[in-house]
C-alpha cells in the first residue's frame, strides 16, 4: 500500500452540512486571536471539535436478513414497549422501541435501520430537554420517518436534545433505503428512537455502545422475502 493510500485510510471525510459550522468556528478563531492569541488558541480547539462532530466515516453494514441495525452511532438509554408517535399514523398500540443517545462526541450522521420505502416524514416541533430522558420522546422537537418493510411498518424517529437546535433529513417520502443508508443529522446532543413491529428479539441492553449502520440492535430470526437490496 503506498503512502498516500495510507493517508486516506486515516482520514474521514466530513459531512458537507458542516461545511458553513467549521467556517464559522474558524473565522471565529481569528477574532479571538486578533483580540487575545490564547482565545485564538482555544478558539482552534473548537474548530477542531466541530470538524470532528461532521465527520462521516464509512460503515460496514451487515448483510443477514432479518437483522435490525443502529440508525446512529452512541449508547443505548432506553428499551421497552411504548406507543409511537401520532403523527407516525402507526396506531396507539406500543411497539418494541430502542432508543439511542449521542453525545456531542459522537458521529451525528443517522443511517436507516433497515431497507424499506419511506411511507411517511412527520416533522413536529418541541421542547430542548436533555435527549438522554424518557420524556424526551413526547416532548423534544422530533423529525419521524415510517418506513416500509416486508416485516412491518418500522418507525424512525430523529429528537433533538439540549443542545441541538436543527434536525436534518436527506431523504424524501417514497424513496427506497438501503439498510444503512445515510438519511439525515442531527446538529449536536441528541438522540434517535427505533420503533419495531412484533417478532424482534434485541440483541442490545441499557449503556450498549452502538456504530450506525453497523451494530446489530434486534433480529427477527427466519427468512422473510426480501423487497430491497442491502448497501
Amino acid at each position: 500500500m503506498s503512502l498516500y493510500d495510507s493517508v486516506r485510510r486515516q482520514i474521514v471525510p466530513i459531512h458537507p452540512e458542516g461545511y458553513v459550522f467549521i467556517a464559522a468556528f474558524a473565522i471565529g478563531s481569528l477574532v479571538l486571536h486578533w483580540i487575545w492569541p490564547p482565545l485564538g488558541w482555544i478558539g482552534a480547539l473548537l474548530t477542531l471539535w466541530c470538524a470532528y462532530f461532521f465527520r462521516d466515516p464509512v460503515r460496514v453494514t451487515p448483510d443477514r436478513d432479518g437483522l435490525v441495525v443502529a440508525p446512529a452511532d452512541g449508547y443505548v438509554c432506553s428499551i421497552g414497549n411504548f406507543s409511537p408517535p401520532p403523527e407516525l399514523g402507526l396506531g396507539e398500540e406500543p411497539m418494541h422501541r430502542i432508543s439511542i443517545f449521542m453525545s456531542v462526541f459522537d458521529c451525528h450522521v443517522n443511517r436507516a435501520p433497515v431497507a424499506g420505502r419511506i411511507a411517511r416524514i412527520a416533522y413536529k416541533p418541541g421542547l430542548f430537554v436533555n435527549a438522554d430522558l424518557d420524556k424526551a420522546s413526547e416532548d423534544n422537537e422530533r423529525n419521524g420517518v415510517v418506513l416500509e418493510t416486508p416485516r412491518g411498518n418500522f418507525g424512525v424517529v430523529q429528537i433533538a436534545g439540549l443542545i441541538a437546535r436543527r434536525i436534518v433529513c436527506f431523504s424524501k417520502e417514497t424513496e427506497t433505503l438501503t439498510v444503512g443508508q445515510r438519511f439525515g443529522l442531527i446538529r449536536f446532543g441528541s438522540r434517535v428512537d427505533v420503533y419495531m413491529p412484533a417478532g424482534a428479539t434485541p440483541l442490545v441492553s441499557l449503556g450498549t455502545k452502538t456504530i450506525a449502520g453497523e451494530t446489530p440492535i434486534a433480529d427477527f430470526g427466519g427468512v422473510a422475502t426480501t423487497l430491497f437490496k442491502s448497501a
